[in-house]
């Protein structure tokens, strides 16, 4: 099994998963080749907290423009990670 900072490569701090963290939900940008059940043991080891439920995107590039031609970018995942009640991440929160 991967370790937790392998399966968990990054926190999105954007104005939607700002939003959604009021409601307890966590956006995080994760491993392509992970799972659910990876991610919430990832979750729940690194954080301390408990998990309710978990919703994982794949996201695929756009092309961009450049005078070279097109460039893609990156596909990468992310999983919407939604804490138990009583339970949050002050380490993510941004006042």
């Amino acid at each position: 099994m991967a370790k937790n900072r392998e399966i968990l490569i990054s926190p999105v701090i954007s104005e939607k998963s700002l939003l959604n963290q009021e409601s307890g939900i966590y956006t995080f940008i994760v491993d392509k080749l992970s799972n659910k059940k990876e991610i919430q043991a990832a979750v729940e080891d690194f954080f301390k907290v408990k998990v309710a439920r978990i919703h994982s995107v794949k996201v695929y590039p756009h092309k961009k423009r450049t005078r070279a031609g097109y460039v893609l970018g990156k596909t990468m995942k992310k999983a919407y990670v939604q804490l138990e009640k009583g339970y949050e991440i002050e380490s993510i929160k941004v006042s």
